[in-house]
């Protein structure tokens, strides 16, 4: 389905800086207008300039921006909003009508329907054979849409996860990468297209379609070799290791280098570890994953889980003592377990929502099995196990992540040569790992000003990024 808003010249010159600046458009629709056929194909969104006639042609459109339909709304006691987000502008205006128009590619019932649908000042609705028939044209006639149009339906259609191996491991590992990106405050956008990659032992970030450099907020190196990560040079050669490494950008200069390794076949993987470091103060946080079951949100505990919790203490051996205020954490547990649950009506969960799940320290996790709580219910049990009827308080996923942001959870003074060690061990013993590390020049006052000014934040953010952008005349 495709949903087409149209403007005048004025109102879309009026709004341009706007929509640079926020990539986004919420819009009134009218109450009649039938979304059903919004599961026909992916919720497009067509941002269509509608100019008054010219050369006695009826009307003079053309395509200014395309986004995807995130959500629908009420706007007040009774009418109806859709919001556009991502919203993307075209890099050149693509003509609709007239002799180099591409309606005039499409069969003329669809034409007549996409016509019926883009009444200027409103919001209409056309099937998805109109989007297709569009979108093909849209190929041929402007070819250097392809990357937005695939990063923007990879997005809007995203593929559904079932219950293989292959599946239930790339889930941990996009939930892995949603946590990082909201760990370090970059935008949720940059790594949310995905496709299935063609081997299922491929690691998640092998999947994922890149943003556009021309419309994105960050800039891109993809499958980059030791410049960029400065320790996974090897795995980038060799054939026993897949190692996939995206690099961000912000505009304040902040950089995020996101790792995403698998080094067994999927059959043979004992699961996903996720890692965080913050190098401006050597610290990072290691969270390893557990499924729960959806049905009873609980797990047992078996003599792999011990031996597991006694590794992540040694790990946790790596920090230091503190020094100095800006190094104090408020405990000593840098390693979790995430016992997380995908509901099974929640396939297609965008990357904005992270899978339901409780953080546990280490210690806390010990504590827990020794007390009567996590006892099985048959008497003289002597299993264990942890879940939501078991565990009265955990951390849940925003809270984790503040307190890794403000840099109150984490390791002391640890070194990138002891995460790559950590890192190769975990990978060696059969572990998907996905890592960030976080580099910028900031102070310590000024990440704690960023992250608690959120509005601030987003404002500087975009305005650094499209500064001069909206300032440029559109291209004909």
């Amino acid at each position: 389905m495709a949903f087409i808003v149209t403007l005048s010249t004025q109102e879309l010159d009026a709004n341009l800086g706007k929509f640079r600046i926020e990539q986004r458009l919420t819009k009134s629709r009218p109450k009649s207008l039938n979304i059903d056929a919004a599961l026909d194909g992916p919720p497009i969104a067509l941002l269509i300039g509608d100019a008054p006639p010219q050369h006695g042609q009826d009307r003079s459109r053309w395509l200014a921006w395309i986004g995807i339909v995130a959500r629908h709304g009420t706007v007040g006691a009774v009418d109806k909003s859709i919001t556009v987000d991502p919203l993307r502008e075209c890099t050149q205006a693509v003509p609709l009508d007239g002799p180099d128009g591409i309606l005039r590619d499409l069969p003329e019932p669809l034409r007549q329907e996409f016509d019926s649908a883009s009444l200027p000042g409103t919001v209409g609705a056309c099937s998805n054979a109109v989007w297709q028939s569009l979108e093909s044209a849209l190929r041929t006639a402007r070819p250097g849409l392809g990357p937005l149009l695939d990063w923007l339906i990879a997005q809007a259609d995203p593929p559904v996860f079932g219950s293989s191996p292959a599946d239930q491991s790339w889930q941990e590992q996009r939930d892995a990468t949603g946590s990082l990106l909201r760990i370090a405050d970059f935008p949720l956008s940059a790594l949310a297209a995905w496709r299935r990659p063609p081997s299922e032992d491929a690691p998640y970030a092998a999947g994922l379609i890149p943003q556009p450099v021309e419309h994105s907020l960050i800039d891109y190196d993809v499958r980059v070799a030791g410049e960029a990560f400065e320790m996974f040079s090897e795995w980038q050669q060799g054939t026993g290791v897949r190692c996939d490494i995206h690099v961000l950008h912000d505009a304040s200069g902040r950089r995020l280098e996101v790792v995403n390794v698998n080094a067994t076949p999927v059959e043979s993987r004992l699961g996903t570890d996720m890692l965080y470091f913050h190098e401006p103060t050597k610290s990072f946080v290691f969270v390893q994953y557990k499924r729960l079951d959806p049905d009873t949100r609980s797990i047992y505990v078996d003599e792999r889980l011990r031996r597991q919790l006694d590794r992540l203490e040694e790990t946790a051996r790596l920090s230091r003592t503190p020094t100095q205020p800006s190094e104090w954490r408020l405990g000593n547990d840098p390693c979790f377990l995430k016992l997380a649950y995908w509901p099974k009506n929640a396939d297609k969960r965008p990357m904005q929502d992270l899978a339901p799940g409780m953080y546990l320290p280490v210690s806390y996790v010990r504590l827990l099995l020794e007390d009567d709580c996590t006892r099985g219910k048959r008497a003289n049990s002597t299993a264990r196990i942890l879940g939501y009827g078991q565990v009265e308080r955990h951390l849940t996923s925003t809270q984790f992540i503040d307190l890794v942001k403000h840099g109150l959870a984490g390791t002391v003074g640890t070194t990138r040569e002891q995460l790559h060690a950590l890192v190769k061990q975990r990978v060696t013993a059969g572990h998907s790992v996905v890592m960030a590390t976080e580099s910028s020049e900031e102070s310590v006052r000024a990440r704690q000003a960023r992250i608690r000014d959120r509005g601030a934040k987003r404002r500087t953010y975009l305005h650094h990024a499209y500064k001069q952008k909206a300032q440029e005349p559109r291209s004909e």
